[in-house]
């Protein structure tokens, strides 16, 4: 896998990763009801493209054929916005190198500190980036009780 930059033609391969990662990781820690109401269809790529232009940075990380299976997002203030990897590619180390990129990016820019709202999986996974859990947090999303959680990492 090649960790680079974003480009417009990846936003087909986003709304796919994103919603078979809702629904096939996701699914792990949350109910059918709850994953339709994250993800209830692939978001459409004109969508994602408008999306990618708002001052956040986005990586993907690209197969030996150059299709995305994984993205990560850093806003300007330090917040990671999406994160998510194609579920066949789930527990891999793509995940890692991925955020790995994003807080060297971090870091150069000279951000004192990251922040996400995770969910289940994701929170493990920052939880061994060395984030710590600042707290559940319960919201409804299409009319459906969601939880994720609150994180942060000093840098």
């Amino acid at each position: 896998m090649r960790i680079r930059p974003f480009e417009p033609r990846d936003a087909g391969d986003w709304g796919r990763i994103f919603h078979a990662a809702v629904h096939g990781i996701g699914a792990r820690d949350y109910t059918p009801a709850q994953c339709a109401a994250w993800s209830p269809e692939e978001a459409p790529a004109d969508v994602i493209r408008q999306r990618a232009k708002d001052g956040r940075q986005i990586w993907v990380a690209a197969d030996q054929d150059d299709v995305a299976q994984g993205f990560i997002e850093l806003e300007p203030d330090g917040h990671i916005d999406c994160f998510y990897i194609a579920p066949d590619h789930a527990g891999t180390g793509l995940g890692a190198l991925l955020y790995a990129r994003l807080e060297e990016e971090a870091f150069a820019q000279g951000l004192s500190g990251l922040c996400v709202e995770a969910s289940e999986a994701a929170r493990r996974f920052f939880l061994r980036q060395g984030f710590t859990d600042e707290g559940r947090r319960d919201f409804l999303r299409r009319g459906v009780a969601m939880h994720n959680y609150a994180m942060g990492k000093a840098l």
